[in-house]
């Protein structure tokens, strides 16, 4: 099964669009947590709750060896009807691309990955030529120094557009396979409505709800598309760090829920 119809039978299923990012931070786990039995007792509290999942590398490089072991076992713990995104936000020349591919799609078997496309298409190929996989281009991302380059205006096909239109623009282009979405900030709702009309069938992952601030509301108005679906809204320290106490898991449940939710009451 590809990563798409993947995702849209957990969609349907759980009646979710949340994603939950696991990004393990031990000083922040309960007493005597290792990684992996803390990721293990999220995803058992959550796993009916969400659309996929979505390990962010940093947090299991820092471990070293014993972090990528964790992260191995972390994406086999997870129920294999529940997508997992990696998120590497790779982006190399075409030879280390394809390393980088085959580390993430076969080594990993993740089922979508984050890519920086600023290397250009040859950096990004390798990625979409596994049909069956996601893969989403930063675009529009949720943090304050985005603008640094995101905003800046470039002249295309005679127009003026902001550089994150462009990028848009080429992975709309690069999307032959119908595996290509974009990563799209909740912090920017007006440039999340602007992308949602130039692209009414893209995939959108939108991160940036709880910690960063970015308006719930505004991002499932502005990034659904008119089914309704058409987002993954991630959520990680909102949701695993719900609770700091011997509660975690169920107070994830109870953050997951509340999430999934409010995002269906503005559907």
């Amino acid at each position: 099964m590809n990563f798409t119809d993947k995702l849209k039978n957990a969609v349907s299923k759980n009646n979710s669009l949340v994603c939950v990012g696991l990004d393990p931070d031990p000083a922040l786990f309960p007493d005597a947590e290792s990684v992996i039995e803390f990721n293990k007792a999220i995803i058992e509290a959550t796993a009916d709750l969400v659309c996929a999942y979505k390990p962010n590398f940093a947090f299991y490089e820092a471990f070293g060896a014993q972090g990528f072991s964790a992260l191995k076992e972390t994406v086999d713990y997870i129920p294999k009807g529940i997508p997992v995104i990696a998120d590497a936000k790779r982006g190399d020349i075409g030879n280390t691309a394809k390393a980088y591919a085959k580390s993430v799609f076969d080594n990993f078997n993740f089922d979508a990955v984050t890519i920086n496309p600023y290397m250009g298409y040859d950096s990004v190929a390798p990625f979409i030529e596994y049909h069956n996989k996601g893969v989403f281009i930063l675009c529009r991302t949720s943090n304050a120094g985005s603008g640094d380059f995101q905003s800046l205006s470039c002249a295309a096909d005679g127009r003026n557009i902001p550089l994150f239109q462009m990028v848009a623009d080429r992975a709309s282009q690069w999307n032959k396979y119908g595996n290509v979405g974009l990563v799209v900030g909740a912090t920017y709702p007006d440039e999340l409505q602007l992308l949602r009309e130039i692209y009414p069938d893209m995939l959108f992952l939108i991160p940036g709800i709880g910690a960063q601030g970015g308006d719930l509301e505004k991002a499932v108005r502005n990034g659904t598309d008119l089914s309704g679906r058409g987002i993954i809204i991630n959520s990680a320290r909102q949701i695993i760090y719900a609770s700091r106490g011997a509660d975690f898991a169920t107070a994830a449940r109870r953050a997951a829920m509340d999430l999934r939710d409010r995002i269906n009451s503005f559907r």
